[in-house]
């Protein structure tokens, strides 16, 4: 019996007494109750892999008073890759539910593995149908096969693609370089043009001072 089901049950049997009731009448009110787990409000939009609020009591070191609390599990946001749709998707798993899809081999894998009475949260039973209908009709799909000459052909027409690849990246290497050259060689000239530029200027200036000078008699 589950926990929900259970305090029902002993509700049920405080307040009427057990020694008044039969036990057959006992039994058909305890078969009546639901055997569910109890289940928090947001693990319904999640994968929580069973992990769900408990319940006891704190107790104090000196007099040892106790006090109801609660434990929450540990719930993470995680974006998850699923190989049938070939993207992610963005849940919020627990770190048990981490581990057991490691274990799986995956998110889709641990959603096919898991059976329905223990996936207990609407969303895992969502992804866990959507997924099992994805792979059912990737299963119907029919697969065509090449003749051995067309396989041939196909490989050959890759092995050109690839071949063009490398020819137009060593184009390209090689006009970059060239590029490079020209750029370069246009420096070198300029810094080779401006130290005659420099001589010219300063023959110019003492011809000019020579020609001022006043001639002493």
């Amino acid at each position: 019996m589950a926990f929900r089901a259970h305090e029902i049950y002993k509700k049920i049997v405080r307040k009427v007494g057990k020694d008044s009731v039969p036990a057959e009448m006992l039994e058909s009110v305890r078969k009546c109750l639901p055997n569910n787990k109890l289940v928090m409000g947001r693990a319904k939009r999640g994968i929580y892999a069973g992990r769900h609020i408990q319940f006891g009591n704190k107790v104090s070191e000196d007099g040892g008073n106790k006090s109801r609390r609660t434990w929450k599990p540990n719930v993470q946001t995680r974006r998850l890759f699923s190989y049938i749709h070939d993207r992610h998707i963005r849940v919020k798993v627990t770190t048990h539910a981490l581990r057991c899809i490691d274990k799986a081999g995956g998110i889709d894998e641990y959603l096919l593995k898991t059976p329905y009475h223990k996936m207990e949260t609407e969303m895992g039973l969502f992804w866990k149908t959507k997924v099992e209908k994805m792979y059912e009709q990737l299963g119907n799909m029919e697969v065509g096969f090449f003749s051995p000459e067309e396989e041939a052909k196909i490989e050959k027409g890759f092995e050109e693609l690839k071949i063009a690849k490398r020819e137009a990246r060593r184009e390209a290497r090689r006009t970059l370089a060239k590029q490079r050259q020209i750029e370069e060689g246009r420096a070198n000239a300029d810094e080779t043009i401006e130290p005659e530029q420099i001589e010219g200027r300063m023959t110019d200036d003492v011809a000019e001072a020579g020609q001022e000078t006043p001639k002493l008699s």
